[in-house]
């Protein structure tokens, strides 16, 4: 097997974006409070890819990824392929626009977790490994999580869902909060308690485009093209 895919995030119950075929950890409590220390970081709207020694992988993982939207990052893999080892880098992808559009991008792929055989790196070793091959971390969103009851936690994860997007999420033609939030056991775990050590929140009404963006894709223009080039209309893909 040249990659597992990443483990579907269960939902918060609190979570309002969830749809017929989403998982909801309805014991995250308990799994909340097993836990020493979290991470929350922004959901972003983009593509989950992999890297590893064997290549660039969509969220499947059945082969390696051929789309045009991943031959920047399959460029970049090409360059750091042989010192990656064992580990896999997982990161979002945001080279085209999916239904959230982010006007203040730097980068196109963000770091989120890091695997070594069956385990899930902890958030310090994500972030070493991001360093060490130059790429950018998920935006983390500063929660003050620890130490609050059961509801107060609840309050604080949808409060700060409410807020805007890191990067400047705009959704038909409209400025909106980020997608969700994330949350992540601070340590490593091993792989198959995946759900017990990762929770997610999703905004009300955001669209899912796993199908309909790919058809008339567009690159996401960084923020000095914008700067530069007045806005997306003059660039092209």
């Amino acid at each position: 097997m040249q990659s597992r895919k990443y483990g579907r995030t269960y939902h918060y119950p609190f979570s309002p974006g969830t749809t017929s075929d989403d998982r909801i950890n309805h014991h995250w409590w308990r799994d909340i409070s097993n836990i020493t220390q979290l991470v929350h970081t922004e959901k972003l709207d983009g593509e989950n890819n992999c890297l590893n020694k064997y290549g660039a992988f969509a969220r499947s993982h059945g082969a390696v990824t051929q789309s045009a939207w991943t031959q920047q990052i399959r460029q970049r893999w090409q360059l750091i392929k042989d010192d990656l080892g064992d580990i896999e880098i997982f990161g979002e992808n945001l080279y085209a626009i999916h239904s959230i559009e982010y006007r203040r991008l730097e980068d196109y792929f963000f770091v989120f977790a890091v695997r070594h055989h069956d385990m899930w790196l902890s958030w310090e070793e994500v972030r070493f490994y991001a360093a060490l091959f130059d790429f950018p971390l998920i935006p983390e969103v500063n929660i003050a999580t620890k130490g609050v009851g059961e509801f107060e936690f609840s309050q604080l994860i949808i409060a700060h869902a409410q807020r805007d997007s890191h990067f400047e999420s705009w959704d038909s033609q409209q400025r909106c909060s980020m997608e969700g939030i994330v949350t992540r056991n601070l340590d490593a775990y091993p792989v198959a308690d995946f759900s017990h050590n990762v929770f997610k929140y999703v905004r009300k009404n955001h669209v899912k485009t796993d199908i309909h963006w790919k058809r008339n894709w567009q690159r996401a223009p960084l923020v000095y093209e914008r700067n530069t080039a007045g806005g997306q209309n003059e660039l092209d893909v």
